[in-house]
This record gives structure tokens, sequence and C-alpha cells, in this order.
């Protein structure tokens, strides 16, 4: 007897947590606690998302608009429905990363489900209109789906001024911890559960609750919210003094996506005649970690897709470096850190 009471309340107490924490992030996106569900990371909500909205509307419509620099969660996501039969329009973007409305409108046909557009490009930064778009896809009834992975804490998002109807995010982003997510869905839109067995997140997510990695990501989407303005702000001159040295003591070097509208911490940066993964290992003797681009493609020999598709060509592309500040960096940090390039990437020149 003692033993089932006890975990009845402990069974109690866990279910209250984790609604908690699915209130924390309805606040943070401005919509209703019930329309959070959990999922293992952002890769899983996009594939939820996605796949969920086209499974459950295979016989009405089978058309989804994204663009040519999404997260592989989406494109590849994506080309699996394409063998599935579904059509998939890949929007072209300009030099610094931004989409067309007027090419996304156009893109629009009477079978279009769907529109995912990330809210900002993990690897050069560059935030779309997603306020537009929204109101492009409310105009034409088509869901509109968003790729917030790298927007939650850096980004302010309304889903109701947005007119955004399902969007995803990762813990990990937002200093949470790692392997855990969640997916935002408009009440009374129907989508297919994609993993069978029990009856979890309101019977669309069948399996045992990350209960921990759940409490936690809700802990750390308020704490991002909570120092919104400072935090970001720091990060933002950090990111902008970053840029400016670099481009005054390197010669010969690029910045990447929209140098006014990105993410705050984000600087991409194509030094000619220099490849990334030998520039990376020198900056990895010194104690500095950065990236080549996306960190989901270390070891991908290829080019960068966004890159590629803002018309970088293939030799700066192999020469980017991807450097993201966070909460913990200084401005000595950045000192450091542009000394050091500055000495690598003469060296790798010569």
């Amino acid at each position: 007897m003692v033993m089932l009471l006890l975990c009845t309340v402990n069974g109690r107490e866990t279910k209250r947590a984790v609604h908690l924490a699915r209130e924390k992030v309805a606040k943070a996106i401005n919509c209703k606690a019930k329309e959070i569900y959990f999922t293992s990371c952002g890769s899983e909500s996009d594939n939820l998302a996605i796949k969920g909205i086209c499974y459950k509307n295979r016989e009405k419509k089978n058309h989804i608009i994204t663009t040519k620099i999404e997260h592989p969660a989406v494109l590849h996501t994506c080309k699996s429905l394409e063998r599935q039969g579904v059509e998939v329009t890949y929007l072209n973007v300009d030099k610094k990363g931004q989409i067309s409305l007027y090419e996304l409108e156009n893109a629009i046909k009477e079978n279009t489900i769907l529109i995912s557009i990330m809210t900002a490009n993990n690897e050069i930064g560059t935030i779309q209109p997603i306020k537009e778009i929204g109101k492009i896809a409310k105009a034409h009834n088509v869901l509109f789906h968003t790729d917030s992975v790298q927007a939650i804490g850096n980004l302010k998002i309304n889903v109701e001024e947005m007119n955004i109807d399902l969007l995803s995010m990762s813990a990990h982003k937002f200093y949470g911890p790692k392997g855990v997510g969640a997916l935002y869905v408009r009440e009374g839109i129907e989508f297919e559960k994609l993993q069978d067995g029990g009856h979890q997140e309101r019977d669309k997510r069948a399996g045992t609750e990350n209960v921990a990695g759940i409490v936690g990501l809700g802990e750390a989407i308020e704490i991002s919210y909570k120092n919104y303005e400072e935090y970001n702000e720091k990060l933002k001159n950090l990111r902008d003094y970053y840029i400016e040295q670099v481009e005054k003591r390197i010669p010969n070097v690029s910045l990447n996506g929209d140098r006014i509208n990105r993410l705050p911490g984000n600087a991409n940066i194509s030094f000619e005649g220099v490849i990334s993964e030998e520039l990376l290992y020198k900056l990895d003797e010194k104690g500095i970690c950065a990236s080549g681009g996306s960190a989901c493609s270390t070891g991908n020999p290829h080019p960068s897709h966004v890159l590629m598709a803002i018309g970088t060509n293939s030799k700066m592309a192999k020469g980017a470096l991807r450097v993201t500040f966070g909460m913990e960096n200084t401005k000595e940090d950045v000192d450091y850190l542009v000394e050091n390039l500055s000495q690598i990437v003469s060296e790798l020149r010569r």
C-alpha cells in the first residue's frame, strides 16, 4: 500500500512538471499549452510536422513549398516524400539568403498543402520575413511550418501575429539539454503520428516521455526570454566587432549572409585560398571551437548547399568558417580569435 501511494504521488508530480514545462514553452511563443507536443529533437519535430501533414492529406493535396537552404532535417524529409509521390518546390534565395515573396506566392498551387521555411538559417544566420510568409500562406489557405531551431532564444516569436501554424524547436539551441525538442501545432490542425505505441502526447507521439529533458527545456526557454534583450544585445555587439576586425585585418574575405538581418550571434565568413578543414584544425590547437558550416554536416566533403545556393563559388565555399557566440564569450575572446585567425590564415595562404 505504501509503495502504491508513493508511485501515485511521484506520477502526479511528474505529470505536473511536464505540464508546467508545456506552459512555459507556450508562453514563450504565445500559444496554448495543449498546442505543444514534446519530441526528441528539432529533426523529429520537422519530420512530424511535414510528414504528419502530408500523410493526413495525401488523398487531397500533395504539394509542398520549401527553400534550397533548409536544414537537412527538412530537405531530406522533403526528398523522402518526393519518393512517395509528393511534389516539392524548392525556392531560390538571393546572395543574402533571402527568399522572394513574389516567387513564393507564384509557387502556390491548388494542391499546395504546406509551406515550410526556416525562421533563420543555421549556417549563415539570415532571418526570413516570417510574418509576411505567414500572411501569404493564410491568404491562400495553405498551412505554414517554420523550423525555428536556430531562432528560439535569439528572436521573439509570436505564432499568432506571424500566422505560424506549426513550429519546430530543439532545447540544446537555447542552453537546454540535448535529446529533447518540441513541436507547436495550431489547435484544429490534424496530422498523422509517425510513431506507434502508447498514447503519449495526446496520442501523437508514442513512447515514454523524457521527463528530465522536458523539464530542462521548459526551464531553459523561460530563462532565455527573461534575459532576452541584454543577452542578444551582447551577442550582436560581439558578432559585429568580430566581423569588423576580420575584415580590417585579413584581406580577401567575404561575409556570407545578410549583414544586418541575421542572427545576433552568427558570423559566417569565407577566406580566399584557405580550406576550412585545415583552418579548423589549426584553430582547435589554439583551443578555439568553430565549424566549416552546419554542425550537423561535419565530415561532409562537399561544399555547403547553403553557400552554393546563395551563389558562393566552390573555392570560397570550401574556405568558410562559421563562428557562433554565446553567453560566456567576451570581447577578449574575440580578440584572441581574430589574432590567431589572422596568423593561421596568413600561414595557410603561404
